[in-house]
């Protein structure tokens, strides 16, 4: 059987008007792409790290994270 890797991550998003700092997102991933800011919302700090399970855009409640992959 033959898997397909996923498609690299250009961007992730983070609207910071929804946002409500709850940290879900920054909890759930896996390899540590995500932190607070000094406003206590999400910022992406490390994209290099991102594999593209795209739990923080699952997962955010707000729907305030949208993961872009490359084209």
């Amino acid at each position: 059987m033959v898997t397909k890797a996923k498609p690299k991550v250009d961007h992730i998003d983070i609207n910071t008007a929804w946002c409500k700092g709850c940290g879900i997102c920054i909890g759930m991933c896996p390899t540590k792409v995500l932190e607070f800011d000094e406003n206590l919302k999400a910022k992406v700090v490390h994209l290099e790290k991102c594999i593209n399970c795209k739990l923080c855009e699952l997962l955010c409640p707000e729907l305030a994270v949208s993961v872009e992959e490359e084209a």
